[in-house]
């Protein structure tokens, strides 16, 4: 079962199988916290598995990148069930407060003492936010997120149907480097120099399409979405050749 994930994997990937196991083979029923992409994949990997079993993901709308698992026993229809999710409405009088992006606002819930699997996608507008959020934490967040940033601002709960989603934006960055290594790449976009690239990378805390990454040497491809804690994500977009002294040439958007 663990041919296909990393070490690191293997205590969700353990969680994973018995939430599969209790829906097969005891009836029950499991709503998860919200899931990154690699997450999704090995529960969905798990529950292909296990022919007794339906699963259903679901992140508030279509295309949403965080989403809540439903697992049951196959004889269950899922497809009305509730996935316990609300919207979380950011807004303020201050004119700062369009300065917001993303890293502020989750930066505000989670220094509020939440875990980051309680919290959906977040789409940041000129004005104001929209957080999908599990809806067993609405009522602590509507009591106690009075800031962001050092900015006030108000919340207010509402249902999915009032979602306002918006598109990621990737601030566009053209490179040119000596290798297409991980070390290399990110130390040109975060301007950082090799040795404090290596430090994190090493440290586990470097990720390669939602994965766990610790070899610095790994080689990025386009469409590989890569993320640095503590310093933000970025996507490969295109590689574009070789420039005559040899280096790649590599587009790269960093979300913003």
């Amino acid at each position: 079962m663990y041919a296909h994930f990393r070490p690191e994997e293997r205590p969700f990937a353990d969680k994973a199988w018995e939430w599969v196991r209790n829906a097969g083979e005891y009836h029950e029923v499991k709503r998860s916290d919200f899931l990154d992409p690699r997450q999704s994949y090995i529960l969905e990997t798990l529950a292909n598995r296990h022919l007794d079993v339906v699963f259903r993901l679901d992140g508030g709308y279509e295309g949403a990148e965080r989403r809540r698992a439903l697992i049951a026993p196959d004889y269950r229809d899922i497809a009305s069930e509730p996935m316990g999710m609300k919207v979380l409405s950011i807004t303020s009088g201050d004119q700062k407060f369009i300065s917001l992006q993303h890293g502020d606002y989750l930066g505000a819930i989670l220094g509020l003492g939440l875990k980051r699997d309680k919290i959906g996608d977040i789409h940041v507008r000129e004005d104001g936010c929209h957080v999908v959020v599990a809806e067993e934490i609405t009522s602590f967040l509507h009591l106690n997120l009075h800031q962001v940033h050092r900015i006030g601002v108000m919340t207010d709960i509402l249902e999915l149907e009032a979602l306002r989603t918006t598109e990621s934006t990737l601030q566009p960055l053209d490179l040119t480097v000596a290798s297409l290594r991980l070390d290399g790449i990110v130390s040109d976009v975060f301007r950082l120099s090799r040795s404090k690239v290596l430090v994190p990378i090493k440290a586990g805390r470097c990720r390669v399409n939602w994965k766990t990454e610790e070899d610095p040497s790994k080689s990025l491809k386009a469409g590989d979405v890569v993320a640095l804690q503590g310093f933000g994500r970025f996507k490969v977009i295109e590689i574009d050749g070789i420039t005559k002294k040899g280096r790649h040439r590599v587009s790269i958007g960093k979300f913003v």
